[in-house]
């Protein structure tokens, strides 16, 4: 199970790299992300290695941006249920004032990065016939932006913690980072993973945070001062309200209009997603090699040291089925108060999207206008799926993508 989450966690952050030896490895170690892409975009007649490189480089040049921005601000443990926002990352002692646009900047840049990052992956042939060796070990991210590379600042340590939370210290600190053999099957996968962070990146910009932020620390700031005798950062009642704040923010960011061009943009993302997913499996489907595996096929392994059980690929196209029929309004998602004959459209939440008040969904006011007759999406994939990969369902789904 620890491999597992650490293949998803891993998934998020570090999906794929290229180089034209292992060159390329040693020297993102050597001299971080930064400089590396910088070499890369000024040659003038790229191979496909160098492509894939160029866009694994350029996704993880998106995390890093995120982790300074928010190291910059001090935005260390809050917000953990979006992504970017999820990894730990040290405190700064002397951080900036706090800006609540910083949260909405964030995503904003992910948008972009991913963008360029999926680029030169387009230009890769799914014939493509490459393999390159990265070492996670030699993945880390600049998060002070100091230019050198501190003890806390590699992929594993960033990632780890998270991963195995009191479990990390306790580890045996000689175990190697894996050393991934990539092909041209993983250009599609990135290119998804691209994707699926974009989609979510444009739902947060949709319902643009800024506002409810600014309101709920606004009021948390004078409820601090109304108190005579201020608890400490791990007192419950504290802790409470910092998770009060967060509902708030989240809640308060739903209830407004959104911006329906993002909303269309990440419709238009996840379906993306879900072809260059299949593409994927297409195309790993064809290896016949069997060489330090990312996500590998019924006659792989995974370098990741992840056992995925045989058959995961065609039992994940169900799933994939369902999740496109769900954004394309073919079937429905159930509402507590409809039987099997109407459900929620998905996909018209994204086309003709409106403010969400959780009171009113819950109620059906709000809910009305996305609820129509028609097919159910039925439960029997993803209960195939949960069941197949023994009840790590949620995990999985990370790393398959």
């Amino acid at each position: 199970m620890r491999a597992l989450a650490l293949a998803a966690s891993l998934a998020l952050v570090a999906p794929s790299l290229a180089a034209a030896d292992t060159a390329l490895s040693a020297e993102v170690g050597a001299k971080g992300l930064a400089p590396t892409i910088a070499r890369l975009e000024t040659l003038a007649s790229p191979t496909d290695v160098d492509r894939f490189a160029l866009g694994g480089l350029r996704f993880l040049r998106v995390v890093e941006g995120t982790l300074q921005t928010r190291w910059k601000v001090g935005l260390t443990n809050s917000m953990q249920m979006l992504p970017f926002l999820r990894l730990p990352i040290p405190e700064n002692p002397t951080p900036a004032a706090f800006d609540p646009a910083v949260v909405a900047q964030v995503f904003r840049d992910a948008a972009t990065g991913l963008d360029a990052a999926r680029a030169p992956l387009a230009e890769i042939p799914a014939g493509s016939d490459f393999g390159l060796e990265i070492s996670l070990a030699d993945i880390w991210f600049d998060i002070n932006a100091d230019g050198a590379r501190d003890s806390n600042e590699s992929l594993m340590n960033v990632a780890g913690p998270m991963i195995m939370g009191w479990q990390w210290s306790e580890r045996d600190p000689a175990t190697p980072a894996p050393v991934i053999r990539f092909d041209a099957a993983d250009a599609a996968w990135l290119s998804a993973y691209t994707h699926l962070l974009g989609g979510v990146s444009e739902v947060v910009l949709a319902y643009d945070p800024t506002a409810a932020i600014t309101k709920a620390t606004t009021a948390s700031a004078a409820l601090y001062d109304l108190n005579d005798v201020h608890m400490a950062p791990d007192d419950f009642n504290r802790q409470f309200g910092e998770f009060a704040d967060i509902i708030a923010m989240v809640l308060g960011a739903l209830n407004q209009t959104p911006d329906a061009a993002r909303a269309t943009s990440a419709h238009g993302h996840f379906l993306a997603m879900i072809g260059d997913n299949r593409d994927f499996w297409t195309r790993v489907a064809l290896e016949t090699d069997n060489d330090r595996e990312w996500l590998p096929n019924d006659k792989q392994q995974s370098a990741l040291g992840v056992t995925v059980p045989p058959g995961t690929a065609q039992v994940w196209q169900g799933v994939l089925a369902d999740a496109e029929g769900l954004l394309t309004g073919k079937v429905l998602a159930p509402y507590w108060r409809l039987d099997d004959s109407a459900g929620v459209n998905v996909g018209a939440m994204f086309t003709k999207p409106a403010a969400i008040d959780l009171i009113g969904w819950i109620q059906g006011a709000d809910a009305l206008p996305y609820l129509e007759k028609g097919k159910l999406v039925s439960g029997a994939n993803w209960n195939a799926f949960a069941q197949l990969v023994s009840g790590e369902a949620m995990l999985f789904t990370l790393y398959l993508n």
